[in-house]
C-alpha cells in the first residue's frame, strides 16, 4: 500500500510513499517509548537549545519547506513561507518561556513544603490535518517536546512529504532520533495505536466526526486527548463598525489559505442598518480576488487541497442557493486544470440552509442579516461550532463585552480576523472540541500535575 502525494494544481502524482507495516509501527512506538525514559531527564536548558536550533533550521530551509507545502496541498507560496516562519516563532516562544511554564508552583499548606510539579506523560500521538501541514504539527510538537514528552505523528495522507520533512528538521536540530517520529499510515490504523499501552495521550486537529471517533477510542482507554475540530466562525458587524476596515479584515479572514481554515471567517452576521453597505463593499472585494498557480506570487489563492473537497464545497453552495440564498459572486467550478474555486459570496443566508449550519471549508462567505445587536449575537451563537468569533464596532468596551461574555467560542477577536498566536490559548467549545493548545495552557495539557507534600 502506498500514500500518494498529488499536486492539486494539476492533479499529477508527485510521489508515492510506502505505507508503514504493523511491524514498523510497533517498532517505532517502542523506540519512542524507550526514548521518553531518557528525554524526560534532559535539562530544560538543553531542550530549549534544540528548539532554538529547530527555529534556525526552519528559516534556513524556508524556501524548500514552503515548496513542499505549496506543491502537496496547494497553498499560495507567500502564505507557505509565512507558515514556516510561524513554526520558527512557536519554537522560539517555548524555548524562551518553557522553563518558566514548567516551574514548580509553591502552595502554602500545613506541610513543611508543598507544591505542584509538572511531569511529562510520555509518547503523545498527534493526528494532524493537511491545511497547515507544518504549523499544526509544530503547534503541538514545540510545547510537547519542551515539556519532556515525545511525539508520534500520524499526518494527513495527502502530505507525507511535509510529514517526513518535519521529522528531518527535528533530527537536524539535535533531538534524539526517536523523540519525534512520523508514521506513514492511514486512518484505519489509528484505533489500534490509541489502544497501545505505550501511547499516553492523543491530540487531534481535524473534522468534528473524526474528533468524535478519536475521543471515543481514547475514552475507552482512559487516555487524555485534546481536540481542535471544525469551526464556522461568526463575525458580527455592528452599525458603528468602521466599514472599510471591517470589510478588509473580513475578506482577509475568509480567503486565507483559500478558505481552508478551521478558524477562517465563515459567517458574517450584519445588523440591518449596515447590511446593504457591507454586503456591497464585501462582495466587490471578493469578486476581485485572484486565484491560480500557487507559485504565482501575484495570485491571492491557490487551489483547494483535493478535487473531492471542491466538489463537496460546490454542492453546499448549490444546496444553499436552492433554499433561497442569493449568489452574489463566484459559485462555479472553473474550466481549468486544478482544484480551483473562486471567492464566493452568498447573501440572505438563513436557518435551514447548508451555508447557515455547515462548515464551508473553502473561499465561500455566508452573509446573514440581523435586526440589532442582540439578534446578531443570537444568530452568531446558533451553531454547533464554537471555535473562533469576531465582532466589529468602534465602541471598544462594547466589543470587549460581546467578545468576552456573549459569544460562544474558544477565542474572540475585536476588530480583527481570528488567528492563532503562540502567546494566547487556542481551542474551541461545543462541537469544535476541547482542551487548549499554545500559551502555557497548551503546554500543560499533556502533563501530570503532581501534588507534592513534604513533612
Amino acid at each position: 500500500m502506498y500514500l500518494k502525494s498529488i499536486n492539486p494544481a494539476n492533479g499529477e502524482i508527485i510521489r508515492q510513499y510506502e505505507e508503514n507495516h504493523w511491524d514498523d509501527v510497533d517498532n517505532t512506538i517502542e523506540a519512542s517509548f524507550q526514548a521518553f525514559s531518557k528525554w524526560k531527564k534532559v535539562p530544560t536548558s538543553d531542550r530549549s537549545n534544540r528548539l532554538l536550533s529547530a527555529a534556525k533550521i526552519l528559516r534556513e530551509k524556508q524556501e524548500g519547506l514552503a515548496f513542499n507545502i505549496a506543491v502537496e496541498m496547494g497553498k499560495n507560496i507567500k502564505e507557505a513561507r509565512a507558515e514556516v516562519e510561524k513554526c520558527a516563532l512557536v519554537c522560539e516562544f517555548y524555548a524562551n518561556n518553557g522553563a518558566d511554564f514548567l516551574a514548580n508552583e509553591n502552595i502554602p499548606t500545613q506541610a513543611q513544603e508543598s507544591y505542584a510539579s509538572l511531569q511529562p506523560l510520555g509518547p503523545v500521538l498527534a493526528i494532524m490535518p493537511w491545511n497547515f501541514p507544518l504549523w499544526q504539527v509544530f503547534r503541538f510538537a514545540a510545547p510537547a517536546l519542551m515539556a519532556g514528552n515525545v511525539g508520534l505523528l500520524k499526518h494527513a495522507s495527502n502530505v507525507p512529504g511535509c510529514a517526513l520533512a518535519i521529522e528531518e528538521v527535528f533530527a537536524e536540530a539535535g533531538f534524539p532520533k526517536d523523540v519525534f517520529r512520523t508514521l506513514l499510515i492511514r486512518s484505519n490504523k489509528v484505533e489500534r495505536i490509541i489502544a497501545d499501552k505505550r501511547i499516553k495521550a492523543i491530540t487531534l486537529t481535524g473534522s468534528t466526526p473524526a474528533g468524535k471517533e478519536v475521543a471515543s477510542h481514547a475514552g475507552r482507554q482512559l487516555k487524555k486527548c485534546v481536540l481542535e475540530l471544525g469551526g464556522s466562525d461568526p463575525y458580527i458587524i455592528l452599525e458603528d463598525a468602521d466599514l472599510e476596515k471591517a470589510v478588509e479584515a473580513c475578506v482577509a479572514g475568509r480567503i486565507l489559505n483559500a478558505g481552508q481554515s478551521c478558524i477562517g471567517a465563515k459567517r458574517f452576521v450584519v445588523v440591518d442598518a449596515l447590511y446593504e453597505d457591507f454586503t456591497e463593499a464585501f462582495t466587490d472585494k471578493m469578486r476581485n480576488i485572484s486565484f491560480g498557480d500557487p507559485f504565482d506570487e501575484n495570485k491571492q489563492m491557490g487551489p483547494l487541497a483535493r478535487f473531492n473537497l471542491r466538489e463537496d464545497l460546490h454542492m453546499q453552495v448549490e444546496k444553499s442557493i436552492s433554499k433561497g440564498a442569493k449568489l452574489l459572486t463566484g459559485g462555479y467550478i472553473p474550466n481549468i486544470d486544478g482544484a480551483y474555486y473562486p471567492a464566493t459570496v452568498l447573501g440572505d443566508v438563513q436557518s435551514g440552509m447548508a451555508a447557515y449550519h455547515e462548515e464551508l471549508f473553502g473561499p465561500v462567505a455566508s452573509i446573514m442579516r440581523a435586526k440589532n445587536e442582540s439578534d446578531a449575537i443570537r444568530i452568531a451563537n446558533d451553531s454547533v461550532f464554537g471555535l473562533g468569533a469576531a465582532v466589529f464596532t468602534q465602541d471598544i468596551e462594547r466589543g470587549k463585552r460581546i467578545a468576552e461574555f456573549e459569544m460562544e467560542a474558544g477565542c474572540c477577536f475585536v476588530n480583527d480576523f481570528v488567528r492563532s498566536d503562540p502567546r494566547l490559548p487556542f481551542g474551541g467549545v461545543k462541537e469544535s472540541g476541547f482542551g487548549r493548545e499554545l500559551s502555557h495552557y497548551g503546554m500543560k495539557e499533556f502533563m501530570n500535575v503532581k501534588g507534592i507534600w513534604v513533612k
